[in-house]
């Protein structure tokens, strides 16, 4: 933990609790809920081992392979307009995410920690950052390697960076929020809060992380009415603590009452 992440999530705190009380989904949760200080301790520690383990991957992917990309093609897309590689970063790291999210969700292994994500039973803005480091850090690898491969700007994916972190944790807010019919292009709280639904019907649905249209091009959208799931989380025996869930994934069948399973669609 450092200073600065302590700052950026008390800036965070001050922005999202108060928009959470205003424009509640559920104005019976309360603010120190269920599981708040283990998903603080995410969020206060789960940083370092996340970008080490991002830096790694990104300076091998470019070691290896970006030799494979002409200079030609680095250079038109870098002297593109910010706000053009911004929309274009967008595109390509949601594509990837979305299908690196099925991946987790289709072998065991990787269900294991991915599991632990799931098994948020209140979700709010600080419940987004309950993520095994594994899991983000291969699937923010899925994102991010293709577009530093390609030669978008450090300033372009740095903006990208900031507005899919915020994004996110508006994904997860316990926000009541109606976007019409931009729901259709672009996440909403609903269409994630039912990716995290404990309700058969919604099963592996809802896999991209910001454009949802992706997720209706390719049959997994799952987005009834104006209807909210009725509860999240998962069967699976997860336990409750940060340093039993680091552990969880790698532990013996026999360590947990049972074998977690991928869901079905």
């Amino acid at each position: 933990m450092d200073l600065l992440n302590l700052k950026v999530l008390l800036i965070t705190a001050l922005i999202f609790v108060p928009i959470e009380r205003l424009f509640a989904l559920r104005p019976s949760q309360k603010i120190f809920r269920k599981a708040f200080f283990n998903d603080l301790i995410y969020a206060l520690f789960n940083g370092i081992p996340i970008t080490i383990g991002l830096a790694a991957t990104i300076t091998l992917a470019t070691i290896t392979l970006g030799r494979l990309v002409p200079s030609s093609t680095s250079a038109a897309i870098s002297s593109q307009p910010i706000w053009l590689q911004v929309l274009e970063i967008t595109l390509i790291a949601d594509i990837a995410f979305y299908f690196a999210h099925r991946v987790f969700h289709a072998v065991p292994f990787l269900w294991r920690f991915h599991a632990v994500h799931h098994s948020i039973e209140e979700l709010d803005w600080l419940a987004g950052h309950r993520i095994h480091p594994v899991d983000q850090v291969l699937t923010k690898s899925a994102s991010f390697v293709p577009v530093f491969l390609l030669g978008f700007t450090e300033e372009s994916i740095a903006l990208f960076a900031f507005i899919f972190h915020a994004h996110a944790l508006l994904l997860h807010a316990n926000v009541r929020l109606n976007i019409g019919p931009l729901k259709w292009l672009i996440a909403s709280p609903q269409f994630h809060h039912w990716h995290h639904a404990n309700e058969r019907a919604a099963y592996d649905k809802n896999f991209a992380s910001q454009l949802s249209f992706i997720d209706v091009l390719f049959g997994t959208m799952h987005l009834p009415g104006k209807a909210v799931p009725a509860r999240y989380g998962v069967d699976d025996p997860i336990p409750p603590t940060y340093v039993e869930q680091l552990a969880y994934p790698l532990m013996p069948r026999g360590k947990t009452n049972e074998a977690p399973a991928p869901r079905d669609a």
